[in-house]
């Protein structure tokens, strides 16, 4: 019963596996992943072949594919978690978007890579586009150099004055055209700072234009 019998943590050091202290909370969330729920949908009937735990193939369109690039199933969309492609509400609800502006014949598309995604956590931690080991396979694949700049909230005022100076930003791009690649942040209102990246990433600014863009201080 919430606040009558606590739930009790012991916690230990991830290192070294010793006894740190107990923590007394009302309830314990234990988040194990997510599987699609397709599988009373009737798919095999349609002949639509799922991968891995269920997810349904889609094109850039939403439209249901047979199998992973395979034949469009004529009349039928798939958006969310369902199809795999980002398990996030707000990717849903732009693939959603999407979908119905090409129901409507208005072709459409989502760039997943400027969609963000954030951890509502002490300290939170946010991020957009390719991690790093993506965007070096980018690189090699694509020959650029591929370019990283990291930033310290200990250099931040507004940090030092919240005494959250814990916290890092990288910002991952290609040398050679500017092109932001990924932007990753672990720090005190990391969600809210990212979302000007993921628009900088949508509308294609790069990193030297961000870099003249005047902001306020600190």
């Amino acid at each position: 019963i919430p606040g009558v019998k606590p739930v009790t943590i012991k916690m230990i050091d991830a290192k070294t596996k010793e006894y740190v202290e107990t923590l007394e909370v009302d309830a314990c969330m234990v988040a194990t992943g997510r599987v699609p729920a397709t599988s009373s949908m009737g798919l095999d009937k349609a002949k639509i072949e799922t991968e891995g735990p269920g997810f349904i193939s889609v094109d850039d369109h939403m439209r249901v594919l047979d199998k992973k690039d395979g034949s469009v199933v004529p009349g039928l969309y798939c958006i969310g978690d369902a199809n795999g492609k980002m398990m996030l509400a707000h990717a849903a609800s732009a693939q959603g978007i999407s979908a119905v502006e090409n129901i409507l014949g208005n072709a459409h598309t989502v760039n997943h890579n400027a969609i963000p995604a954030a951890c509502f956590t002490h300290p939170e931690i946010a991020f957009v586009g390719l991690n790093e080991d993506q965007a070096k396979e980018k690189a090699k694949d694509e020959k650029f150099t591929l370019g990283k700049s990291v930033g310290h909230f200990r250099a931040n005022s507004k940090a030092l004055a919240e005494n959250e100076a814990d916290g890092i930003a990288k910002v991952l791009f290609n040398k050679e055209t500017e092109e932001i690649l990924g932007v990753h942040i672990i720090g005190i209102h990391a969600a809210d700072l990212i979302q000007e990246c993921a628009n900088a990433v949508a509308a294609g600014t790069t990193v030297r234009e961000l870099a003249m863009m005047v902001r306020l201080f600190p």
